[in-house]
């Protein structure tokens, strides 16, 4: 895209109104975050779409192939590097850190409350601020945290974010790897997904930082820093091509790098929200951020110089992405979000049209249909790949989906039965008897005299009065 595609935000799969509302949006958080450059995307079902761009320089703007430090979005790859290691049977979510990486301030913090920021370590290193200070000045881990206070809260209690804990999450991947956290991130996950823009150091081209001022529209250059060991929790830079192509691998992974079942896993909160209310929740890796009516999942990013933002919306099929070059003033993980909601207002989904199932196993069909558990009726649905569907016939209720295993078996996906075992249960002479949910009995008719219902069935059967 050339630099008056960049200005005009124009791009032949986006309508001309939307176009120009998104162009809009990013002029003015542009202006009004008085931020020397700001650059943008939309991906929409995997592609990038749309881009566009504001500079403070008339006729010039970035492209998507100029590079911006993209801070904390760092922690997401460092995150997809650690559950790699862990669906190949390297280390376990449960590990305590001591079980990989011994003698550091956090050993009996577990690897999935790293992850999550609910080990309850501190925020940030011992002074100097580690993110505008060289990471000579911390050169062993020790140095990260100060042993008698790393401990903030009790280990999983609460979310409570920490740099320093991403910093040994790198050290954990070079420890099992035994090679320098940058290197495996090149090989195992930027090269497989066509990233070769995202570096841990700048690369030409790439945006200077800068502090603007507070009350006056002057500004001050920022230091480029090299973190060293702190790099995992914010070291990375990247551009708004490459961040689309990681947008749409969180959106819907890739065999070559992480399964779509263990990225499912990772945006999943995992600790409880303070309160119903909740806005902002923290899964293994990926912020989630409640945004008009929807849930976002990606994470938001800064470092002296810079600002950054990604979010995914499963439900609209859509991804987004800002960045800039100035430490604050521009919000770009809110403009991230609302260039999602712009877009599908403007251009809501389109729902896949019906199709009929592929083929069809008589026996699993004879399955569906009317279920009870005790006097509540239920319905069971046939799904792709032999996939079942359970539900109640009124409102509420416990509904979930249900994945076919290779024993004859389902388990459940969601809510209340996730992880739970559906089973169909066959009389002496090979009927189907019931269907067994966890110790569940559904039955095909509302406690039948002849159905195996634990505890038994009154022998006078249903009565008036």
């Amino acid at each position: 895209m050339d630099s008056d595609d960049q200005m005009t935000g124009r791009s032949d799969d986006l309508l001309p109104t939307t176009r120009r509302a998104l162009l809009h949006r990013v002029a003015v958080a542009q202006a009004e975050g008085r931020t020397p450059s700001l650059v943008a995307g939309v991906v929409r079902d995997g592609r990038l779409v749309w881009t566009g761009a504001r500079s403070m320089i008339d006729g010039h703007a970035p492209t998507p192939d100029v590079q911006y430090r993209i801070g904390s979005l760092t922690k997401t790859f460092v995150a997809v590097l650690v559950l790699r290691l862990r669906d190949e049977g390297l280390l376990d979510l449960a590990d305590p850190l001591a079980r990989h990486l011994p003698r550091t301030p956090a050993d009996g913090a577990t690897v999935a409350q790293l992850l999550a920021h609910s080990a309850g370590l501190a925020a940030e290193t011992p002074a100097p601020w580690w993110e505008r200070t060289d990471g000579t000045l911390r050169p062993a881990l020790d140095d990260l945290l100060e042993p008698e206070a790393a401990l903030k809260h009790p280990a999983g209690r609460r979310h409570h974010y920490s740099n320093p804990g991403y910093a040994l999450l790198g050290a954990l991947v070079e420890k099992l790897r035994g090679e320098p956290w940058g290197e495996v991130l090149r090989r195992e996950v930027l090269a497989p997904l066509g990233m070769d823009r995202t570096t841990l150091l700048p690369e030409h081209p790439y945006a200077g930082g800068f502090a603007v001022h507070p009350w006056a529209d002057v500004m001050l250059p920022e230091p480029l820093t090299d973190t060293g060991l702190m790099g995992p929790a914010g070291q990375l830079w990247s551009t708004a091509a490459d961040l689309a192509r990681w947008a749409a691998f969180l959106a819907g992974g890739d065999e070559k790098v992480l399964a779509a079942a263990t990225l499912a896993e990772m945006r999943r909160p995992a600790v409880g929200p303070d309160n119903a209310d909740w806005t902002a929740a923290y899964g293994l890796g990926l912020q989630l951020l409640r945004h008009e009516c929807r849930v976002l999942y990606g994470h938001a990013g800064s470092m002296p110089g810079f600002t950054a933002g990604l979010w995914v919306s499963e439900q609209d099929g859509l991804a987004a992405l800002a960045l800039s070059n100035a430490t604050s003033g521009a919000n770009t993980p809110l403009l991230a979000a609302q260039l999602i909601a712009l877009t599908a207002e403007h251009e809501p989904r389109l729902p896949e049209p019906w199709r009929p199932l592929p083929d069809v196993d008589e026996e699993l069909l004879a399955l569906t249909g009317p279920w009870y558990w005790g006097a509540a009726p239920h319905a069971l649905r046939l799904t792709a790949d032999r996939g079942l569907e359970l539900g109640p016939l009124a409102d509420g209720g416990r509904r979930s989906r249900f994945r076919a295993e290779p024993d004859g078996t389902w388990t459940g996906l969601d809510n209340y039965y996730a992880g739970e075992t559906l089973r169909v249960v066959h009389a002496a002479d090979g009927s189907v008897s019931h269907l067994d949910l966890g110790s569940f009995v559904l039955t095909r008719e509302p406690y039948g005299p002849a159905a195996a219902v634990p505890g038994g069935v009154d022998p006078q059967g249903w009565r008036a009065g």
